[in-house]
């Protein structure tokens, strides 16, 4: 068995004077070499090979395509479209190698691949006869031949197709991971729709959904007696006749927006001025309530409280905006 030596370093103790330190000290290690990979080796040459066989013939394709396209067009034009030939069916033979594992997958480019091929060496053929003859004809285009079927050679020995029913899981796996992805890249587009959708609606000037009018904080941050709190205590008064300063203020609680029984007893005291409706007890319908609230000035956020205060905690959020929307177009107009 053939061996390498190597040195490593390794610490170890060494005294002087009655003083250990600790120091690096190389040593040698034989290591087993393995032997040579001789089918990596052949491997590897072969790919090379037909690496610059591919290149030979792509550079002879586009000289004898590009003097022949060179006839009827200027050569700034003629030898790059000359390439067009060979790029072809070395992109076909690029898919094939990509669906090697699934010769279901490989069929398609291979056989593009193979009309693409014809083509090329009907073109080469093509200068060579009127440059030679047919001799000249037949031996150019077999470059572009040789070419090829080394590379399908190459493809051959390299796939491993997979057994039918790996192949069967491999597709099925393949079909869900693409259908998320394609949902994802919708559900991107309608992001962005309605993005757009939402510029457009504030640069008229009109409230954007899910958005409240007249709150720019958080309810629980604010002043007592700013708009929001003031209609919450004036509404829910309105609703309940009956109820007193605590419930009100554990009802506002609930929503966020803190407030004393002094604060809600300093409201009503002042509420000569303010006109609320009733939304508890008249209103027999969702759209009825929404209606109420939106003619008593109350927001988005406080409209949906009292709904579903009314109606019940499983009224849709998108329901009662839709709602109020159609109410604030049916005012506006």
């Amino acid at each position: 068995m053939k061996t390498r030596t190597e040195w490593r370093t390794r610490k170890v103790p060494h005294t002087i004077d009655g003083i250990t330190e600790l120091v690096d000290e190389e040593y040698p290690v034989d290591i087993p070499v393995p032997p040579r990979d001789w089918d990596r080796i052949v491997h590897n040459g072969v790919t090379t090979i037909a690496v610059t066989l591919t290149a030979v013939s792509v550079a002879w394709s586009t000289v004898s395509a590009g003097s022949l396209l060179d006839r009827a067009a200027p050569a700034a034009a003629a030898y790059p479209a000359a390439l067009v030939y060979d790029a072809a069916w070395i992109t076909c033979m690029g898919l094939e190698w990509l669906s090697r594992h699934d010769p279901d997958r490989a069929k398609a480019p291979r056989n593009a691949g193979y009309v693409a091929l014809i083509l090329a060496m009907a073109a080469i053929a093509a200068d060579g006869y009127l440059a030679g003859g047919e001799a000249v004809a037949a031996a150019g285009a077999a470059i572009s031949a040789i070419a090829k079927g080394l590379w399908h050679l190459v493809l051959s020995h390299t796939a491993l197709p997979l057994p039918a029913r790996d192949r069967a899981w491999l597709k099925a796996r393949r079909g869900q991971v693409g259908a998320r992805l394609a949902l994802a890249a919708q559900k991107r587009q309608l992001l962005r729709v309605e993005g757009q959708y939402n510029a457009l609606v504030a640069a008229l000037g009109q409230p954007a959904p899910d958005s409240p009018d007249d709150q720019d904080e958080d309810p629980g941050q604010q002043d007592s007696l700013s708009g929001p709190a003031r209609k919450m205590i004036l509404a829910r008064a309105a609703s309940f006749p009956g109820a007193t300063d605590e419930e009100i203020v554990e009802h506002l609680a609930r929503h966020g927006i803190t407030v004393t029984p002094d604060t809600v007893r300093t409201v009503l005291g002042s509420r000569s001025n303010d006109v609320v409706r009733p939304l508890r007890g008249g209103p027999a319908t969702i759209t009825d309530t929404v209606r109420t609230a939106v003619a008593s000035g109350l927001d988005r956020e406080e409209i949906l409280s009292e709904v579903r205060a009314v109606h019940g905690q499983q009224v849709a959020r998108d329901t009662v905006v839709r709602l109020i929307n159609r109410e604030l177009k049916r005012s506006a107009s």
